[in-house]
C-alpha cells in the first residue's frame, strides 16, 4: 500500500505542474521542484527504477524550458 501511495503522489504532483505550466503560473518553477522531489523519493525507496525516475525528470524539465522558452 505504500508503494501505491508513493506512485500516486508522484502523478498528482505531476499533473499539478503541467496544469500550472500551462497557465503560465509562475508558480509552477516550486511545482517542478516539489516534483522532483516525491520522484527522487519514490526512486530511492525503490518504488520506481532510477532510469524511469532520471526520465520523467528530464521530460519534465525540458517541458518546462520549452514552455518558458515560447512565452518569451
Amino acid at each position: 500500500m505504500r508503494n501505491k501511495a508513493a506512485k500516486s503522489a508522484v502523478r498528482t504532483s505531476v499533473k499539478k505542474f503541467i496544469t500550472l505550466v500551462q497557465k503560465k503560473d509562475p508558480e509552477s518553477e516550486v511545482a517542478l521542484k516539489d516534483m522532483i522531489k516525491k520522484i527522487d523519493t519514490a526512486s530511492r525507496k525503490g518504488i520506481i527504477k532510477k532510469n524511469a525516475a532520471a526520465r520523467k525528470k528530464s521530460r519534465m524539465q525540458r517541458f518546462y524550458n520549452n514552455s518558458a522558452k515560447a512565452a518569451q
